[in-house]
C-alpha cells in the first residue's frame, strides 16, 4: 500500500502570501470589512482561471488584488500566517519559506517598513506556535518600477538577521525585461540573500535562461518550461538550480491542459532538483500535500521518487543544518516504515 503523502516531511518553497489564506477565512474577513467577492471568490469552489493570455492574466491579478484588500490589520496577518503554517503542518512540512511584496501591504499597515516588521514577527509567532520552521522571501513585482525593487532588495537585506532569507520578482513574467532587476538582485545577493525569482511559467525556456544570467537564480520560481530546451536542463542540472514546481497551479492558469501534461518525470530524469509547491492554493484549490499526490497518480512516482522530491525541497530550502539532518532523517524514516 502507497504511504500517506501527508506524512512524508518536506519543505515549502513557493508560496505566496494572500494565496496562502483559507476560503473561510478570506469569507470572514471580507465579511467584517464589508468587501464584496465576486462569485469566483464566494462560490466554495477555486476559480476557473486561464492566465496564458493578457486578458486572463488580469481576471487573476484582479481576483488576488480582492483578496488582498482583506488583510487590513496585523492581527489579520498574525491569522493569515498561523493558518497557513497549521496548513502546512497538516501536510507534513518542517519548513516554510513564505513569499510576500510588503509594498501591497504598507498602505494599511503605516508604512513599508512596519509592514514588512509585522510580517516577520507574524512568522516569528506562528513558527513558535505550530514548531513549523518559518522564514520569508520579499518579491518585488516586475510591473512595477526596478527602482522599486532595489528599495526592496535593500530592505529585505536589512531584515535578514530577523527572518529574510531571499529575494524574488514575481507577477506576470511576460512584462518587461529580467536584466532590468539586475541590480536589485545583486544588492539581494551581495547582502547574503537566495536569488529565488519567477521563471519559465507564462514564458518559456529564455525566461529561465534570464533568471540565470541576469538575476543569478539559486532557485527559478516555477521553471518548468525549462523542459523545452534540453540544453537548459543539462544547466539547471549541473548547477543545482532547484525549480519550485506548482503542478495545480500550471493546470488552473493554463499553462498545461491536464495534469499529466505538466513535465515533472521530464526534469526529474534529467536531474533537476525540485521544490513542488502549493502557489495560491486559496485560488488553486490545493496545498502542498497535494501536489506530491497528483506526482504519483499522473505521473508515477514510487515512494522512493517522492521522498526523494522532499530530500530536494530540504536542499534547496534556507533551513539551518541541525534542522535539515533531522528532516532529512525523518524522510528516510517515512520511507523504510
Amino acid at each position: 500500500m502507497a504511504r500517506d503523502v501527508h506524512l512524508l516531511p518536506k519543505a515549502h518553497l513557493h508560496l505566496h502570501f494572500t494565496g496562502s489564506m483559507r476560503p473561510s477565512t478570506l469569507m470572514e474577513l471580507a465579511d467584517k470589512y464589508g468587501v464584496h467577492l465576486p462569485e469566483a471568490l464566494s462560490g466554495g469552489e477555486p476559480p476557473r482561471l486561464r492566465a496564458t493570455d493578457e486578458r486572463g492574466w488580469f481576471r487573476f491579478q484582479r481576483l488576488y488584488d480582492i483578496a488582498r484588500s482583506c488583510l487590513r490589520t496585523p492581527e489579520d496577518i498574525q491569522r493569515l500566517v498561523r493558518e497557513a503554517a497549521e496548513e502546512d503542518v497538516r501536510d507534513g512540512a518542517g519548513w516554510l519559506e513564505i513569499q510576500v511584496d510588503p509594498t501591497s501591504y504598507a498602505p494599511r499597515l503605516g508604512g513599508l517598513i512596519p509592514a514588512l516588521e509585522i510580517i516577520l514577527d507574524a512568522a516569528e509567532s506562528a513558527s513558535r506556535r505550530t514548531g513549523l520552521g518559518i522564514r520569508v522571501l520579499v518579491a518585488a513585482n516586475r510591473t512595477k518600477h526596478p527602482l522599486e525593487a532595489r528599495t526592496l532588495a535593500r530592505l529585505a537585506v536589512r531584515y535578514a538577521d530577523r527572518g529574510v532569507v531571499g529575494f524574488g520578482l514575481s507577477n506576470d513574467e511576460r512584462r518587461g525585461f529580467a536584466r532590468d532587476f539586475d541590480r536589485a538582485f545583486a544588492i539581494a545577493r551581495d547582502g547574503g540573500l537566495l536569488a529565488a525569482p519567477h521563471g519559465g511559467e507564462l514564458s518559456g525556456p529564455s525566461s529561465v535562461r534570464d533568471c540565470l544570467d541576469d538575476l543569478g537564480a539559486g532557485r527559478v520560481g516555477h521553471g518548468v518550461r525549462a523542459a523545452e530546451d534540453p540544453r537548459l536542463l543539462t544547466r539547471l542540472a549541473e548547477r543545482g538550480v532547484t525549480c519550485e514546481v506548482c503542478p495545480s497551479s500550471n493546470v488552473a492558469l493554463g499553462v498545461y491542459e491536464k495534469p499529466e501534461d505538466v513535465p515533472l518525470r521530464t526534469l526529474f530524469d534529467a536531474g533537476v532538483p525540485m521544490a513542488l509547491g502549493a502557489d495560491d492554493p486559496l485560488l488553486f484549490g490545493s496545498r502542498l500535500a497535494a501536489q506530491y499526490e497528483l506526482v504519483r497518480e499522473h505521473h508515477g512516482f514510487t515512494d522512493a521518487e517522492l521522498a526523494e522530491l522532499a530530500r530536494q525541497s530540504i536542499r534547496a530550502s534556507a533551513a539551518p543544518e541541525p534542522e535539515r539532518t533531522r528532516l532529512l532523517t525523518a524522510i528516510d524514516t517515512w520511507l523504510t516504515t
